[in-house]
């Protein structure tokens, strides 16, 4: 079977998770889904993945050894979606969705593209070639889809072998973890292979599996749709021309110390590395797309709060990602001495996603369910959407032949106008950019 751009897919299978020897498979649990989980539920996978170097003999087995061994601990990800009607005194009141802790499995895909090589989709600057999209699994899946046919895994894996590397994508349903999550099942993967070692993995504490809901949630959730496909909604998003920017440490440190001294009079908070380096690519985006200066822009990113709201215990397997908004007249933010006002707008949006916003937005959600979709945003040429996050340990993801020679995203909720951010291989303070503009 051949994949896009002459990739071959050379085998298919589902990996079920290795429990610990002395132990039988767990009873399935049910766990039922946040407003987190579930306003995403309409959106494409998570797809991120990481270039090797060749490994010495086909890896292959290997990492599937070892993925199992990752899967025993977390359930959840091994698991499916079940849909059940919601009912109030006897009456009919929509639908649920829950995840069922099973042991069905994730897809683990071996692919092969002899034809291409490690320079062909590496380097600083460089347009990235389409045939990296099929080194990523479950391309176009909705979590609904999911939801609708219980068959579907909530995760998947590809190892697709180039003429002189291996890359390594995963896919994740949006409604079943976050990135967080998903960086940390690789972290762990990666880990698990480089000491070819999964007792002591499998001997450690549980990470904690059980869903958070603030205070007075209904559990579960009903959503206001007879059928999971009346949720659905698919679209033809305009191509994007993907491409990949490296911002060095100095280059960084230069653009963060001219946003704070711009900003030394009246900023009461320190202007960070990462506002300061979006708000200069927001000015950016703004001027290249010729923008009117009276139109409203908005830059929309996202907000980790494990960390923010009280009671998310660490190491949370789930969704725990809020959403912070900057917004500004196009004229606002461009001309010179505006670096730091645009960067300070970033600083602000973020401090105002505090436990008490996050509490709040939580409650009117889970009385009023409202679903995401992922062309609402890139419709608008004036709105700039940022994912990912410099923390997460992408360069770190060493299976036991070395470190990754860079990192990559899948086609999965490519907008116009998408800034995916990671760190950079030099761990110095650098940072690595995906950038999506319409073609």
């Amino acid at each position: 079977m051949e994949g896009g751009g002459g990739v071959q897919i050379i085998s298919t299978r589902m990996v079920k998770p290795e429990y610990q020897k002395s132990s039988v498979s767990p009873e399935p649990q049910t766990l039922h889904l946040t407003p987190w989980d579930l306003r995403r539920i309409t959106v494409g996978y998570t797809q991120d993945g990481v270039l090797l170097p060749k490994p010495p003999a086909s890896a292959v087995q290997y990492l599937t050894s070892s993925f199992a061994v990752v899967l025993g601990p977390l359930l959840p990800l091994a698991g499916r979606f079940t849909v059940a009607p919601a009912t109030s005194a006897g009456a009919p009141q929509g639908l649920t969705i829950s995840l069922c802790c099973g042991d069905e499995g994730a897809e683990f895909v071996h692919a092969m593209a002899p034809g291409v090589y490690v320079s062909d989709i590496s380097g600083p600057l460089r347009v990235i070639p389409r045939v990296v999209s099929s080194f990523f699994p479950l391309n176009g899946m909705l979590s609904t889809d999911a939801a609708v046919d219980p068959s579907q895994p909530l995760l998947a894996v590809q190892v697709t072998e180039l003429a002189d590397g291996v890359f390594v994508a995963m896919s994740l349903s949006h409604a079943a973890a976050d990135g967080t999550t998903l960086w940390d099942l690789f972290n762990t993967w990666s880990e698990i292979s480089r000491s070819d070692d999964g007792n002591a993995f499998t001997a450690a504490p549980l990470p904690p599996l059980e869903r958070w809901f603030h205070e007075g949630c209904p559990v579960p959730i009903p959503l206001p749709f007879a059928r999971v496909q009346d949720m659905a909604r698919r679209f033809g998003c305009p191509p994007v021309q993907e491409c990949s920017i490296h911002f060095s440490p100095e280059s960084i440190k230069k653009l963060k110390a001219k946003a704070n001294a711009e900003m030394a009079s009246t900023a009461t908070a320190t202007i960070s590395s990462l506002q300061a380096l979006l708000a200069h690519l927001w000015r950016v985006v703004c001027r290249a797309r010729g923008l009117a200066p009276d139109r409203e822009t908005r830059l929309v990113l996202p907000v980790e709060c494990r960390t923010r709201v009280k009671g998310i215990p660490q190491g949370y397997v789930g969704k725990a990602i809020a959403g912070a908004v900057a917004k500004q007249p196009v004229g606002e933010i461009l001309g010179d001495g505006r670096l730091g006002s645009t960067a300070w707008l970033l600083n602000r949006a973020v401090a105002s996603v505090d436990e008490a916003t996050v509490r709040a937005e939580l409650v009117a959600w889970s009385k009023n369910p409202s679903l995401r979709y992922a062309p609402d945003l890139g419709a608008d040429p004036a709105i700039v959407v940022v994912s990912g996050s410099p923390r997460f340990d992408v360069y770190g993801n060493d299976f036991g032949w070395g470190r990754p020679l860079g990192v990559r995203t899948g086609p999965g909720n490519k907008l116009d106008g998408l800034i995916t951010v990671f760190e950079d291989g030099g761990g110095a303070g650098g940072m690595e950019l995906e950038m999506n503009p319409s073609v």
